[in-house]
């Protein structure tokens, strides 16, 4: 019986030895955003790995060098975990003894996707993606979720428009945003930004302040930061109270809180996109409600194809047309002179749009001239420039740092211009020194024709018992409960 116990003592102390042991090694590829989150809900107390490092891409510059803190990355990660390069993969892979390389983030051609896979694989790595399954965080509170098929479609007038509905019925609303935690992370892990003074709190960058700012001017108090986890039970949890929460997408990933309504929207602009980038099609095929969006800008040849496109991936997704109307805040500054014009950032880099609402409303207000900004371009901004040379003759708002936002004051400064357009969601001339004489451009989501989004949205309300009208019941939503669909799952 004594050698029996020993023995199986013995072997019992060898399996756990073994289980330490065969932690499969993991490099997780990302780029400040979907990564995160997929260490922090997969990874983070999952014992069966061992995530040695993040790779951060070219989409957000000065990620590399930092350490996801061990604040963020739990008990098995004391030391943190360090963030690389994507160029070092090969290497990191064999130094490192990687099993498992994880790919996450978004706004990507198929054709990166799988050359980023031929790397890790060449390498000897397998190459893997998680999803929704193993990704969505499920809430006590109905969900909306605003996604993508890319960059730049304009998700984030539709979240608005979306949100402004559900205010008129008297809905108290919270929005969460896609991660952009380009900061300090520990002081990011949870953002609550309820007026315009919280963005300086925050420490915020343009790509952020362009993000939020919208929002806070609506009225509408928004959270993000780099735990979802945390989020998702603060904005439950918010002090204002909260009937719904509207997941605004970034880049076109998928959400991270499970949608009861899925609405993605879509750019005939770019027509095929919507089936050949990352994770694009993965939103369309989980959508309740397409918005083709740019309507009235759009080629009808290029919207007739989105639509024979959207009916092969998708049959049973209601279709919404809208038109992104843009308003010029001086047209008569525009007319006949010589143009800058300044776009948003993300939609001309990795959205890989050449021209944005800026250039339009040049074309409207009849503007005698764009004016090529890359000669005049300095440092950061130059190597944007470099990074992606498919951006037209117009200027990307480009601010992750303090320093490209002394680049881009430089470059617009040093242009030979009479007028500058400013096409970005914020007014630009507050954060940076504008010595030009220069106009805003708005651009706003309206549908056109039916169905559209209120009578999408009153039909939600219906289905979730949610209150209409601005005498609603406040203590509603300390008794909300739903029955979330799994993802993908359509509206009946």
């Amino acid at each position: 019986m004594l050698i029996f116990d020993s023995f199986s003592k013995a072997k019992n102390e060898s399996w756990s030895k073994t289980i330490v042991m065969t932690r499969r090694n993991v490099i997780i590829i990302g780029s400040a955003g979907r990564d995160f989150h997929n260490f922090n809900v997969f990874f983070r107390n999952n014992k069966r790995y061992n995530v040695v490092g993040f790779t951060g891409s070219q989409q957000v510059p000065g990620i590399s060098g930092k350490k996801y803190p061990p604040e963020l990355s739990g008990e098995l990660y004391p030391e943190g975990i360090p963030i690389y390069t994507e160029e070092e993969l090969p290497r990191l892979i064999k130094e490192l003894s990687i099993d498992d390389c994880v790919f996450a983030y978004s706004d990507v051609s198929y054709q990166h996707v799988m050359h980023i896979g031929a790397i890790v694989n060449a390498a000897g790595a397998t190459y893997m993606m998680l999803g929704p399954k193993d990704t969505m965080l499920k809430s006590n509170r109905p969900v909306i979720a605003v996604c993508a098929v890319r960059t730049g479609s304009g998700k984030s007038q539709t979240s608005r428009r979306i949100i402004d509905l559900l205010k008129k019925k008297g809905l108290r609303v919270i929005a969460v945003r896609h991660p952009m935690p380009y900061g300090e992370l520990i002081k990011q892990r949870v953002q609550r930004l309820a007026q315009l003074g919280d963005l300086k709190k925050h420490n915020c960058t343009i790509e952020e302040i362009e993000e939020y700012e919208p929002h806070l001017v609506q009225g509408t108090i928004i959270y993000a930061g780099a735990d979802y986890l945390a989020i998702l039970k603060a904005a439950e949890g918010d002090p204002e109270g909260c009937d719904v929460i509207v997941w605004d997408g970034g880049n076109n990933d998928f959400p991270f809180f499970q949608p009861d309504l899925m609405i993605v929207v879509a750019d005939p602009h770019r027509a095929g996109h919507e089936v050949s980038y990352y994770a694009g099609e993965v939103n369309l095929r989980m959508a309740d409600v397409v918005v083709i969006n740019k309507i009235d800008s759009a080629a009808p040849e290029n919207v007739r194809k989105l639509r024979e496109s959207i009916a092969t991936v998708n049959p049973k997704a209601t279709l919404v047309g809208a038109a992104s109307v843009i308003r010029i805040g001086d047209p008569k500054l525009i007319k006949g002179r010589r143009v800058l014009v300044i776009e948003d950032g993300p939609t001309l880099t990795h959205g890989g749009m050449a021209y944005g609402a800026g250039t339009i409303a040049a074309r409207q207000g009849r503007a005698a001239e764009l004016i090529d900004p890359r000669p005049y371009a300095v440092e950061s901004i130059a190597e944007a420039f470099r990074n992606y040379p498919s951006i037209g003759p117009v200027l990307p708002a480009i601010g992750y740092s303090t320093r490209q936002l002394q680049h881009l004051e430089m470059t617009i400064n040093r242009v030979d211009c009479d007028v500058v357009i400013v096409a970005t969601p914020i007014d630009l001339s507050r954060i940076i020194d504008i010595r030009k004489p220069h106009t805003r451009v708005s651009y706003e989501l309206q549908e056109l024709g039916t169905p559209n989004l209120e009578d999408i949205l009153s039909e939600f309300a219906r289905a979730h018992n949610l209150p209409q009208g601005p005498e609603n019941n406040r203590n509603q939503s300390a008794t909300c409960t739903h029955h979330s669909p799994s993802p993908g799952k359509k509206r009946q």
